[in-house]
């Protein structure tokens, strides 16, 4: 008898490590794939450090609105750097293993960023929803420091939803197999791969992430609706295709972030649909992180005149 124990004991704990499948059907094309996930990398990552930089050294900037997407953008550039990294080096070494400890790492940060992320979404929605809707009391109630309490919430918010169920699954059993139907640990697949009984811990994940996505859209749509009413008033037509021009961007991104979140988290049967997952989360690591930071910031007017000046500065000291 105790002999079968130890053997079980052994089996349950037999996975150390994970391969991650990737993209076996365009395997042959991991030269195309990986140049085209390196340099979609490549411009996120410039964005966003783009918009920090200039935010950082321009004092006008250092506004509320400006806060919370500098704030936004560093969200951004931690997040994809959790995966994208990793997927880069399998394509380019095709070594596709991943330690225990090391899938359990990056399935949690990639949780709480993401978490932390659509918190702050919500709070950048409410800000646009302030400043369109309620301009004479914006100044009153954002602040700066009003700001940086709502990036803490919004990261102990992110850090306290996405801990549970990741602990939850790091006490499952892992038997076999250990092939990660994915181009990384996402906690559905891992789910899936666990020889345990799992349902309480799918229904955490499904609860959780679920509150945590449709919350933040419901706030979302309350405040663009409100923001889009509010436009429909404004006497000259030349401002409101203006604003609603600006409004149409925002929502594009908005959606396919929204929209392939939902597709992947917001489902009771993570086992469901492991494949289609793949093409999905693509939207969220590479397609987003890269019109993000051109939609939300870079085609502002103040953002372009701090950068010619900067440049100009540049050109001087030369």
């Amino acid at each position: 008898m105790e002999k079968l124990v130890r053997e079980e004991s052994r089996n349950r704990t037999a996975v150390q490590e994970f391969i991650l499948e990737g993209f076996p059907a365009v395997q042959h094309l991991g030269s195309v794939l990986l140049l085209v996930h390196l340099l979609a990398y490549l411009a996120s990552i410039t964005g966003s450090t783009l918009i920090i930089t200039i935010t950082w050294v321009d004092h006008r900037l250092h506004t509320p609105m400006y806060f919370l997407l500098t704030s936004f953008s560093f969200l951004e550039c931690c997040f994809i750097s959790t995966v994208i990294p990793k997927l880069l080096f399998i394509f380019l070494s095709g070594r596709q293993k991943i330690s225990f400890a090391a899938c359990f790492t990056q399935s949690f940060v990639f949780l709480f960023l993401g978490a932390t992320i659509f918190f702050l979404m919500a709070v950048l929605s409410l800000d646009r929803y302030l400043a369109i809707c309620k301009p004479l009391h914006y100044p009153t109630i954002m602040n700066l420091r009003v700001c940086f309490l709502l990036v803490t919430v919004c990261s102990v918010l992110g850090f306290f939803f996405m801990v549970i169920p990741v602990i939850m699954l790091s006490q499952l059993s892992f038997c076999g197999p250990h092939v990660i139907p994915h181009f990384f640990c996402d906690i559905g697949a891992l789910i899936h791969l666990s020889c345990s009984d799992t349902r309480s811990t799918e229904m955490m994940a499904f609860g959780f992430t679920s509150l945590i996505i449709l919350s933040s859209l419901i706030i979302t749509i309350i405040a663009y609706s409100n923001i889009a009413v509010t436009i429909t008033r404004l006497p000259s037509a030349k401002e409101r295709q203006k604003a609603f021009s600006t409004c149409s961007s925002h929502l594009i991104v908005l959606s396919l972030m929204y929209g392939s979140c939902v597709f992947i988290y917001v489902k009771p049967r993570q086992r469901s649909r492991l494949d289609s997952n793949r093409e999905a989360t693509l939207v969220n690591t590479v397609v987003t992180p890269l019109l993000n930071p051109v939609i939300y910031t870079l085609r502002n007017k103040q953002v372009h005149q701090a950068l010619r000046e900067a440049l100009s500065r540049l050109k001087l000291q030369k």
